[in-house]
């Protein structure tokens, strides 16, 4: 019998994914049975993740998964923009020379089919290179709640150029093993308003957006 904390990762990981699409709808009953639990579990799952943001409860008809608004998007991308700055400022000061030196690993183009798994680990890289872990917890979790978004983004934009975002991840390492803070989030600032543009123009064309 699964715990409710494994209904819940199960259940988050598959909206996140977007193997359970925004607005897809979601009943106790049948989640019980899927996995095999009574309500109960069930319930405190969803309840869980009514508290991320990430369903949303419908009067007498259960639970849906949260439509993504462009508005909770950009408020996202403004957070995203302090807190990441933070963490490279902190980075340069603070990281060992081992941890800069490991970015180099991102200086190469990724698979097409894996560059949203590759993103989400350049950017946690600085998180922890910070070495303020409440801050990079922040920002590891900021990433996770955007991974959805990013996922739909990238099929609505034609003009999606992985080697692009390569080459600004470069120059942001390239600041940071210089442990020039001030450039590196310069940089960083630059990086997530560019993608910000193009993912709520994508996003503003997508039909599971409000």
């Amino acid at each position: 019998m699964l715990l409710r904390d494994d209904i819940y990762s199960s259940l988050r990981q598959e909206i996140l994914s977007c193997n359970l699409p925004p607005g897809s709808e979601l009943h106790e009953n049948d989640l019980a049975e899927r996995f095999s639990v009574s309500k109960s579990p069930v319930r405190e799952a969803l309840l869980r993740l009514e508290r991320d943001r990430l369903v949303e409860v419908i009067s007498r008809q259960g639970y849906r998964v949260m439509p993504i608004s462009v508005a909770d998007a950009r408020n996202m991308y403004s957070f995203r923009a302090v807190l990441e700055t933070a963490c490279a400022v902190e980075a340069a000061r603070r990281a060992t020379d081992e941890q800069l030196k490991a970015l180099n690993r991102f200086r190469a183009r990724p698979r097409d089919d894996g560059f949203i798994a590759y993103n989400q680990d350049f950017h946690g890289a600085i998180f922890e290179a910070s070495q303020n872990q409440r801050m990079a917890a922040v920002a590891r979790e900021l990433i996770e709640q955007m991974d959805r978004m990013t996922r739909i983004s990238i099929h609505a934009m034609r003009d999606h150029d992985p080697s692009r975002l390569v080459k600004e991840h470069c120059e942001i390492i390239d600041a940071l093993q210089a442990r020039d803070g001030r450039a590196a989030a310069k940089i960083l600032r630059n990086h997530i308003i560019n993608a910000s543009r193009r993912v709520l123009k994508a996003l503003g064309q997508a039909a599971v957006t409000e």
